[in-house]
Parts: structure tokens; sequence; C-alpha cells
């Protein structure tokens, strides 16, 4: 006979697993959404971070680009004097005269003057004339106008002639008087220097330039009312205010930079 099989039923344990009540799964379910909706933020945060950066960096090197292409299309060139004195090649020069105040500052200006012509223009000859009232009492004539620039050219054989003057104004002393003759001072002054070419020929006026500055200068003293300019180092007092105002009007007798 044959051997009965065994079979077996399967066990069921009824109540052995937790129960799920229907208030989790809800939780649970707006956890899980609250994530993703968070997920979702984020990735949209971080795509338009991203899509922000690929704009700013093409900008900046379109901007960059132009900037390179500009600089390199143009380029310095360095243009001669606007005003040509080697056609005259002899040079008259007076030493400039002051207005308002006595001392050294109008020499220390024409001896800057004289440095920046001569830096300028290449093979000429100036020829210093010295003091303004000394060479007008020498060529007989009351003041430096057309009749005395063609004096100067028929006593020196110089074919123009400059002409410069420094009018001292709205002077300010900063500190205490200790006499009044001694330039023991600083002080706020203004400066206008002016100087015209003239031709010694016709008397006429070829070039004209004028510049202002107002600055504070060292070792100034009074004579009454009148500032006195007589440091014994000038260079050092004002030869700041002198170098500013005869840069800027000699400008026109030195080569300059252009851009092309």
């Amino acid at each position: 006979m044959p051997a009965a099989v065994n079979k077996l039923k399967p066990t069921v344990f009824i109540g052995s697993l937790p129960e799920t009540r229907e208030s989790d799964v809800s939780t649970t379910a707006k956890r899980l959404n609250s994530v993703r909706r968070t997920g979702r933020v984020a990735a949209r945060r971080r795509s338009r971070r991203h899509r922000g950066r690929m704009h700013r960096v093409p900008v900046a090197a379109l901007v960059l680009c132009f900037a390179l292409v500009a600089g390199c299309s143009s380029k310095r060139v360095l243009m001669p004097p606007r005003v040509d004195l080697t056609e005259h090649y002899r040079v008259g020069l007076v030493t400039f005269t002051i207005e308002n105040a006595k001392g050294s500052l109008h020499e220390v200006a024409t001896e800057r003057f004289l440095a920046d012509v001569l830096y300028g223009q290449q093979g000429i000859e100036v020829l210093e004339l010295g003091d303004a009232a000394e060479l007008l009492a020498e060529i007989g004539e009351a003041e430096l106008n057309a009749r005395a620039a063609q004096r100067i050219g028929d006593a020196y054989d110089v074919p123009v002639v400059f002409f410069g003057n420094l009018k001292v104004s709205d002077v300010k002393p900063r500190g205490q008087l200790s006499g009044l003759t001694l330039p023991h001072l600083e002080a706020n002054v203004t400066v206008d220097l002016r100087v015209r070419l003239l031709s010694t020929e016709s008397g006429g006026t070829l070039w004209s330039n004028s510049a202002r500055a107002t600055e504070t200068v060292g070792q100034v003293g009074f004579d009454g009312s009148m500032p006195y300019f007589s440091a014994e180092d000038p260079n050092e007092a004002y030869g700041r205010l002198a170098e500013y105002l005869v840069h800027e009007v000699s400008s026109d007798f030195r080569p300059y930079w252009d851009k092309q």
C-alpha cells in the first residue's frame, strides 16, 4: 500500500502584525507630498541660478572682448608740438613781470618756462634779455607792447620775443607775522600767468596762452600790504606753483600723445 501523504495545512497567524490605522496612512502620504514639493522647488531654484549664471558669464565675456577690440583698434601716437619755433631759430625771452607782489616768483616762473620751451623745441636758440624794466630803459620804451617788440628785434636781431606777466591776487596768510618784510609765513595765493609771443618785425601777437592756479606757498612775507616772495629756497617754497602754471601755459610747445 502506498504510504500515506501527510498534507500540511498553512498556518495563518491572525493579529501578529501591528494594526495600520487610516490616520497614519494619511500622515505619511502628506509627508511624502511635502518632500516631493520641496524637492521640486529646490530644483527650480537651482535651475534659475544656473540659467542666471549662464546668462551673466557670456555678457561679461562680451564686454571684455569689446574692450580688448577697442583697445587694439586705437593706438597712441606722439604728435609734434602745436607751435613750431624752429622756423624762427633765434627766440628772445624777457624775464616775466609781476603784479601785486615782490620777490622772485616771476624769476622762478621764467626759468621754468625757458626749460620747458627748450625741452619741447629741439634746435632753437633762446636769448635771455633780462629784467623787463632795465630792458625798457635801454630801448627807450615805457611798456612791453608791439613797439617794444620791434625795438627789441632791431637791437638784438631776434625775429620773435616772449613777454610774460604774473598777477598775484587773493593772498590769505596762514600763521603770524614775525616781521613786516621777513618771509616767515605760509599763504594761500591765486596767481594768473599770461605769456605772449610777438613778431619783432610787425609787433603782432603770434601766440598767447594763460593759466591760473591757487596754491599754498611757504616763506611769504609782507611789505605793508604787498606780499613778498623771497625764500632762500624758491623751488621748495613756491616751485610747485610756478611749475604748474608754466606747464599749462607752455603745452603748445611740447610734443603730445594723441589716440588714433
